[in-house]
């Protein structure tokens, strides 16, 4: 039983952390998580640096920090403000993609970083376009629930965004724009698009792909990655033989030795040896890092179990949210989130294709970490009104002058 200081300790942490507690549970496993991963594969950066490797933990640690601050203010706020504020914030995410392509840092022959003046930062400014999106396919859903049996007036209003803001994302980073594509179609069949409608858009999408491989056949100079994305889906389908010394096929294959050597009991943290050999073990392949030094059933089958976890609670709050906008927002962010768990998942145990999608909430990251954090606390607010349906949203009252009282209007 709790004393009356372990009650006030409770209350108070409920009254910060309203919402899913078991979404506040498992984001804070995964934060936590995420500094004890990241801090013990992060030897082979730190030794190319001079902070050694509490200054990458300080790092992860802040963007933690920084990210739980955004999340602990947002999921405050009633979410139908998201629905008006993100009609604005679609041409800011498109305007910044356009910069990314025009003036961003150009690594890897991808432009998908901003460098933020004054602050030392860069920002990968897809990572802010896919929540402003899905926002927005939420938003335009609800408003056109009643026309979406005409295609032309009820889904191509909402396809015509999609297809802008994912074909500005496409140059640099195909599976972010794929990854994405796909989030927002499954929100159209969910939010009650007809199936003639979806097959025409499968149509289309597929359309889209073979046009896509011939302009990257017929003109590699528009698409300057092209010759990776689609050596990478060949050399994974058995297409293409795996070249000898293939970078990317060399990072797989210690990546299966991590695995191999994580076994299935738990040998604790620090006992990784693959961050001495494994390419990026804090970021793309934290999975195989993971494994390793949890075992498979903790680190391995309890990271997946985490993420099903997570959707399983976005979709309970979806299903029973008073609102059909915040149902979709919170189906549609948690997907999101989940599928590209997935992938990255998938990628480290040979089950998919090389993506490079970070773990969310646990990859050693920047920005990409708020924006996590972001969705989450969105996430949580539509949340709100299932918890505590009385409170989530307080009436405001109007005020008139009668006689000598105030009367308040409703």
């Amino acid at each position: 039983m709790l004393d009356g200081n372990g009650m006030n300790l409770h209350r108070r942490i409920g009254a910060w952390l309203e919402g899913d507690k078991v979404i506040w549970m498992v984001t804070f496993i995964l934060s936590l998580l995420s500094l004890l991963a990241v801090y013990s594969a992060i030897s082979s950066l730190a030794y190319k640096s001079d902070g050694g490797s509490l200054r990458f933990l300080f790092k992860q640690g802040l963007m933690l920090t920084l990210g739980w601050g955004v999340m602990l203010l947002v999921h405050k706020v009633n979410f139908r403000y998201f629905s008006r504020i993100s009609q604005v914030l679609m041409w800011v995410s498109a305007a910044l993609l356009v910069l990314t392509l025009v003036l961003g840092a150009d690594i890897n022959e991808a432009k998908r970083w901003l460098r933020i003046p004054f602050v030392g930062l860069t920002l990968q400014t897809s990572d802010f376009a896919k929540v402003v999106l899905v926002t927005y396919v939420a938003r335009e859903l609800n408003n056109r629930r009643t026309l979406l049996h005409d295609f032309r007036a009820g889904v191509m209003p909402i396809l015509v965004p999609v297809g802008i803001i994912c074909g500005l994302i496409l140059p640099a980073d195909f599976s972010t724009a794929a990854l994405l594509g796909i989030v927002c179609i499954g929100m159209l069949f969910i939010g009650g698009v007809p199936w003639r409608h979806m097959a025409r858009i499968a149509g289309i999408g597929i359309l889209g792909l073979v046009l896509l491989y011939g302009v990257g056949k017929a003109l590699p100079e528009v698409l300057p990655r092209f010759n990776t994305w689609a050596g990478r889906l060949e050399r994974f389908t058995g297409v293409d033989k795996v070249a000898e010394g293939d970078a990317l096929e060399y990072q797989i294959e210690l990546a299966q030795v991590a695995i191999n050597r994580g076994g299935l009991i738990p040998k604790g943290p620090g006992t990784g040896a693959s961050r001495n050999f494994l390419p990026h073990p804090y970021s793309d392949m934290i999975y195989a890092f993971i494994i390793e030094e949890w075992g498979a059933v903790i680190g391995g089958l309890g990271l997946v179990l985490a993420y099903l976890i997570l959707l399983y609670r976005t979709m309970r709050t979806a299903t029973r949210c008073p609102r059909h906008f915040g149902g979709l927002l919170s189906m549609g962010l948690g997907f999101m989130l989940v599928f590209q768990a997935m992938m990255n998942m998938a990628v480290a145990v040979r089950l998919f294709p090389t993506t490079g999608q970070p773990l969310p909430m646990v990859s050693y990251g920047g920005t990409s970490m708020i924006f996590t954090c972001l969705a989450i606390g969105m996430i949580l607010a539509v949340s709100r009104s299932v918890t505590d349906p009385d409170n989530w949203e307080k009436p405001i009252h109007k005020t008139r002058p009668e006689g000598n009282r105030i009367v308040r209007e409703p």
